[in-house]
């Protein structure tokens, strides 16, 4: 159905209880849509309150973070809205933002700190920010808006939606006085908007004519003990390189603390810190270090696959593969594929063969060990389903699915594209 894709959560209802399934079939797409239009256009429209709830945080901490899940019609003025103001903020968004934004992924804020961390910007301002999605200011949002969009209905929808308030799992109503709730469609563009004023604070030096603006301007102002630095931010997750010390990364610290504070947000004292590269820190899933090459004198700035993601790909092949399961082997092997395969094209540009080597062992250990208790087989019986008579191994299958291993992912590093990332708005050659 338009304006909702489709996943499982477009089967998932608001608090209307109305699915995508449910429209199709009883009310039909085309006057679904008509009456959704007449509503806008006479002004009656009004967004309903968001259905809370709370699902793990990835990464297994045992972490709960809130979900909000709109109706079926919000979902499709959202996005109906965000085909409207995309273009028009995507104009003015810095190229130090990757998260949410088309064409750009995780990837690519990695490689920007491997060619910044390769480069003497050593020092690392790792930061969080404490429930940015829920604290960040209307009135803050709204400025923003405003200054680039002036049709008044449009300005109307984004206010009401982000006033339409929750409806808890406890059945009890919330106004949403701050915050956009995660999981609308418009709310990761909503945050990137009001993220901007922090993107143009700390990137203004960079600008032409700017204090970083050249090399040799950077150059010049590292010989006088002045730092550098360069940031780069993935929604809310951000880390500021910084050519210089330890002093300066915590007076960058001081300078985002005060942004931040305009913004109705503040970082987080507990998992913010300042940190050398050569401790190592995690971002979006890695963990970045600065480390002597094995073999040699030589350092160099390698990405690694933090322990969290691991331990979390591990508990989903674990779920999968419990010794007393009764799914179906088919289904097994291909959820297996689905889940290991795509986390290992999320990761194969980091130092990831070993890991995905050791993934592969324990995947075929956690089918093995499960069959063995379904059929009560011993080894033996192990070793004749699944070997030649030249004893050569063979891989586990059912029917024509197959566990296809994750080490044959080829291990290539990501090139950085910097500036150079083509918008899906790029204007055409005349």
């Amino acid at each position: 159905m338009p304006g909702s894709r489709c996943n499982q959560g477009a089967n998932t209802p608001g608090v209307d209880g109305v699915t995508a399934a449910w429209v199709e079939e009883e009310v039909g797409v085309p006057g679904f849509l008509e009456d959704l239009r007449a509503a806008l256009k006479d002004g009656s429209f009004r967004p309903l309150p968001v259905r809370e709830r709370l699902i793990p945080k990835p990464g297994g901490s045992g972490k709960l973070r809130k979900l909000g899940i709109p109706r079926i019609a919000d979902r499709v003025v959202q996005a109906a809205l965000k085909l409207v103001l995309e273009p028009i903020f995507e104009a003015d968004f810095k190229p130090c933002s990757y998260g949410f934004r088309p064409r750009r992924r995780a990837q690519d804020a990695i490689a920007e700190i491997h060619f910044y961390g390769t480069r003497s910007y050593r020092w690392v301002l790792d930061a969080d920010i404490e429930a940015a999605f829920d604290n960040c200011s209307h009135p803050a949002v709204m400025d923003r808006v405003r200054a680039r969009v002036k049709d008044k209905r449009v300005l109307a929808l984004v206010k009401a939606f982000l006033k339409a308030g929750v409806l808890t799992e406890l059945g009890e109503y919330r106004d949403t006085l701050t915050g956009t709730p995660q999981g609308g469609i418009l709310s990761p563009l909503i945050f990137n908007i009001a993220m901007t004023v922090l993107d143009e604070h700390l990137m203004a030096p960079w600008e032409t004519g700017g204090a970083m603006s050249t090399d040799a301007r950077r150059a010049a102002r590292h010989r006088k003990g002045l730092p550098n630095w360069r940031f780069i931010r993935y929604a809310d997750d951000f880390a500021v390189l910084i050519r210089g010390t330890g002093q300066d990364a915590v007076a960058v610290r001081e300078q985002i603390a005060a942004v931040l504070a305009a913004l109705g947000l503040r970082l987080s004292e507990a998992k913010t810190r300042v940190v050398h590269m050569s401790e190592g820190f995690s971002f979006l899933g890695f963990r970045i270090q600065w480390r002597r090459k094995r073999g040699a004198s030589k350092w160099y700035v390698y990405t690694f696959i933090d322990d969290r993601p691991i331990r979390s790909v591990k508990a989903k092949i674990r779920t999968l593969t419990r010794r007393k399961s009764q799914l179906d082997l088919g289904y097994v092997l291909t959820r297996l594929n689905q889940v290991m395969h795509g986390w290992a094209n999320y990761f194969r540009h980091a130092v990831a063969k070993n890991v995905f080597a050791m993934l592969d062992n324990f995947a075929w250990w956690r089918i093995i060990r499960m069959l063995m208790t379904r059929h009560r087989w011993r080894w033996s019986d192990v070793r004749r389903q699944f070997t030649t008579a030249s004893g050569r191994w063979l891989p586990v299958t059912a029917g024509e699915i197959t566990l296809r291993p994750v080490a044959a992912i080829p291990v290539t590093r990501y090139r950085y594209r910097g500036t150079k990332i083509p918008g899906p708005w790029a204007a055409e050659p005349a």
